[in-house]
């Protein structure tokens, strides 16, 4: 595997369009010659990867194969496979991962990028149904972040809110640098029950109600966080069980990726076309970090790019508007 160790060494040397383009293509062309499931579907769209010049022209695997399908990339043993919590009325999908290092090192990479060393931090994670379901991919993500983080107030809190306002106390009054990694619904319980003012604290919310909470547009949802923590903006995680990487928001909803990510906005109504910025589609994901999965995923999420630069996510699609997002799937 001398070509693929050479291949995976440059997915965070990433930073230009040439060498995301030139390595876009190298990862397709790997994944379709070893990826069965993959190849079946580029196969049935009748895609020839000799002839395909651009990473707009690469097939992007629906994220429901996840479901039903073992999605793997080469001959690398599974090392652990995570799972969502399939509470949305879907089945729980998927993700067997071959190489968990390379997680690692993908969100790693990708927090330094937007937040500096988790050194500098105290960590508090509020995922309650993150917690209580085994084999969650941001589970494993925020376990790590608190280690690294070693702060002796770091840590998970599953329903202790008197505990967790209490700690954010101590830690306004010391100055401490502070990310609060949390659960919509979650965070809504907490600033509900114990408002605070914590003008410096990062707030980041994961998106979510799992079915405890109506759901509620990104404005009023976020007005309703910076009132109760006292910030001036809500940070953002968008990442999912089937990826390997997370793209983040420092306020407004709006997202950036890191250079080995990219989104891209497919039509509602032909998945198989690519619109412009500033047009609502759904959400295709370029994770090149997904070495030995599928780096090529449409997901279910709606969004648009933005002419600035980075993306919204505006919400999901119904079950009428799945429409030819279902090929092969079965």
């Amino acid at each position: 595997m001398p070509h693929i160790q050479a291949l995976k060494s440059k997915i965070f040397t990433i930073e230009s369009e040439d060498s995301f383009l030139e390595i876009s293509l190298e990862v397709f062309r790997f994944q379709y010659h070893n990826n069965p499931v993959y190849q079946a579907f580029c196969d049935y769209l009748h895609v020839n990867p000799n002839q395909v010049e651009h990473y707009t022209q690469i097939p992007f695997l629906p994220v429901e194969f996840f479901r039903n399908k073992k999605i793997i990339s080469g001959s690398k043993a599974v090392q652990t496979v995570f799972s969502s919590s399939g509470t949305t009325g879907n089945a729980s999908s998927f993700h067997h991962v071959c190489d968990t290092a390379l997680y690692e090192e993908s969100f790693l990479n990708a927090f330094n990028r937007f937040y500096g060393p988790p050194s500098d931090f105290c960590i508090l994670a509020l995922l309650p149904s993150y917690l209580e379901r085994a084999n969650s991919s941001l589970v494993y993500m925020a376990d790590k972040l608190i280690a690294l983080s070693g702060h002796e107030k770091s840590g998970f809190y599953l329903y202790d809110l008197h505990a967790l306002n209490e700690n954010l106390l101590q830690l306004r009054e010391k100055g401490q640098k502070t990310i609060l990694l949390g659960v919509t619904y979650a965070m809504l319980d907490l600033v509900a029950a114990y408002p605070i003012s914590f003008p410096d604290l990062i707030v980041m919310e994961t998106g979510g109600m799992k079915g405890r909470r109506r759901e509620m547009i990104r404005e009023e949802l976020h007005d309703i966080l910076c009132e109760g923590f006292g910030v001036a903006m809500i940070h953002s995680e968008y990442g999912m069980t089937e990826l390997l990487s997370q793209a983040y928001s420092h306020g407004n909803g709006v997202f950036e990726t890191p250079p080995w990510m990219r989104v891209l906005i497919r039509d509602s109504n032909d998945p198989l076309s690519l619109i412009s910025s500033g047009k609502t589609g759904g959400i295709n994901i370029i994770d090149l970090a997904n070495l030995y999965s599928c780096a090529f995923i449409g997901v279910q999420d709606l969004g648009r790019l933005l002419p600035g630069g980075g993306f919204e996510v505006l919400g999901r699609f119904d079950r009428s508007q799945m429409r030819g997002c279902n090929l092969l799937v079965g």
